[in-house]
């Protein structure tokens, strides 16, 4: 496995399979987009067939805050530790940062306190309508 911290290199054919099991997923093009658009990103890539199979992304203001909204492992790649690495690679890349954020699901909470983050409360809103990212809708 490769672990790079930038996108030269990687094209939208490279991003398949991501975005299980949502209902309206963002197609390759605009996986890419978001993976540019991303203050900090951490890819891995299965050297035999030159595929990304995890990716992590932060959105930060680059001084006192940043935000953990996606990660995400292709289901043939999980509980191989793809996603441990990308974990830590990004609060690694953040170690500067006074508050690192992120929400998940409860049945995750117990993985993210493995690397030292705790419960709190959150307040979200989704558009699903927008899930796409297709700005064309």
């Amino acid at each position: 496995m490769i672990y790079k911290n930038t996108l030269d290199g990687i094209s939208s054919d490279m991003l398949n399979g991501f975005f299980v099991d949502w209902p309206n997923p963002p197609n390759p093009q605009t996986h890419l987009k978001l993976l540019r658009n991303s203050s900090n990103v951490v890819i891995a890539i299965d050297e035999t067939d030159n595929q990304v199979v995890g990716f992590i992304t932060a959105i930060s203001d680059g001084v006192l805050s940043a935000y953990i909204p996606l990660l995400e492992v292709l289901p043939e790649y999980k509980n191989k530790g793809i996603g441990k690495e990308l974990v830590s690679r990004m609060l690694n890349e953040l170690n500067h940062i006074y508050m690192i954020d992120l929400c998940c699901d409860d049945d995750l909470v117990p993985y993210y306190e493995n690397f030292g983050m705790f419960r709190t409360n959150g307040m979200i809103f989704r558009n699903y309508s927008r899930q796409s990212g297709n700005t064309d809708e």
